[in-house]
């Protein structure tokens, strides 16, 4: 089972790790973003699409970091109590609280998956076969029969009007992404509680 977990971790971790690396230039691309806000807004007519551009990016950096953030273990942890503790008492405390982490994640991914396929134009309850139907739609007969089976593509109520789909999308992979960094994790502190190393 050891061996399972460890190629999971392996390949979970270094697939975050790489992409995390990438990600971080994010911060760039946003501060350049808003460079050019200011620009524009100072000597030439104001760009209608710098604001949600950066609002984007934003989401980008944050829900597609989030899975490196959870890697390198640098969210918040109060250590009044946990410094002091044991190894095998860290890692069942982390255990129980990435389980909550699991829980939390699912629903929001779930939460994703609706807000995505609203903005494809499915109305209805069931999100999830939706997606079953595009999926087997797209697989039989190709982007022209799956784009049959959307419906009113969800824009901005701004002035620039863009699609919201494809944040949505960053947001259903980033959750996604953060679910599998977080069963890695739990695998690594069940190893700990064993005394195993991977």
């Amino acid at each position: 089972m050891f061996k399972v977990a460890s190629l999971y971790i392996r390949i979970v971790d270094g697939f975050n790790r790489g992409l995390g690396k990438i990600i971080m230039w994010g911060v760039f691309v946003m501060a350049a973003i808003l460079l050019w806000s200011s620009i524009s807004k100072t000597f030439f007519n104001p760009s209608l699409w710098t604001l949600e551009i950066a609002q984007f990016a934003m989401v980008a950096y944050y829900v597609l970091g989030g899975p490196y953030s959870i890697q390198m273990g640098s969210n918040v942890r109060m250590d009044l109590f946990y410094a002091e503790w044991s190894v095998k008492k860290k890692a069942w405390f982390d255990a129980f609280t990435v389980l909550l982490l699991i829980f939390y994640l699912c629903v929001l991914l779930y939460g994703a998956l609706n807000s995505t396929a609203y903005s494809l134009g499915y109305f209805g309850k069931d999100s999830i076969s939706f997606w079953w139907d595009l999926f087997v739609t797209f697989v039989t007969g190709g982007p022209s029969a799956a784009s049959e089976k959307l419906g009113f593509i969800e824009r901005s109520p701004t002035a620039w009007r863009p699609y919201l789909w494809p944040v949505k999308v960053i947001m259903i992979i980033g959750f996604f992404l953060m679910l599998l960094q977080t069963v890695s994790e739990l695998l690594k502190d069940i190893a700990r509680i064993k005394g195993v190393t991977l």
